[in-house]
């Protein structure tokens, strides 16, 4: 039986950890195995421009956070070395990070996630990694509404033209 300062500390942990998966838009589970701590360094430092967290935590705790965050079917992922990528905005941003980097890397392995409380499966993550960026997406968007616009304002201008051309 560990004793109470142990205890209170893993108590406090499971709590941080609940409060994460709670909040969280999405959550990424790696198998980072076999990474340098470059690697991690740089993993963590792209995530942070995405503003995520990137934590190792043992797969214990993530186990007794994830029930008590109500978080059912991750228990099977916490095998193995286990990194936990936290995303409180963005569901796209990160998604990439993860698979450009396990996309290059023989070792680091994606193993699922959840996305608004669901938990979804590597493959979805996958789809998200290859979605256009919300950038890139804004982008197309403000092109479309322009084509509109211009198509408009030209259609509207023959209009203008053809009734001038009746008056005369």
């Amino acid at each position: 039986m560990p004793n109470a300062k142990v205890l209170a500390q893993k108590q406090s942990d499971v709590a941080a950890l609940k409060e994460k998966f709670e909040k969280s838009k999405l959550i990424i589970l790696t198998d980072y195995r076999g990474i340098n701590v470059e690697d991690i360094t740089k993993i963590r430092a792209d995530l942070r421009k995405a503003n995520c967290e990137y934590q190792v935590a043992k797969n214990t705790t993530l186990k007794f956070a994830a029930k008590e965050a109500d978080l059912e079917g991750l228990a099977e992922l916490f095998e193995g070395p286990t990194a936990i990528t936290f995303s409180y905005d963005d569901y796209v941003e990160p998604a990439k990070v993860l698979y450009n980097y396990a996309k290059d890397s023989e070792f680091y392995k994606i193993k699922g996630g959840v996305m608004d409380g669901k938990v979804i499966s590597v493959d979805e993550i996958l789809k998200l990694a290859k979605l256009p960026s919300r950038e890139m997406l804004l982008t197309q968007l403000a092109t479309a509404l322009l084509a509109n616009i211009r198509n408009v304002a030209v259609v509207l201008d023959q209009v203008r033209q053809k009734q001038e051309e009746g008056q005369n």
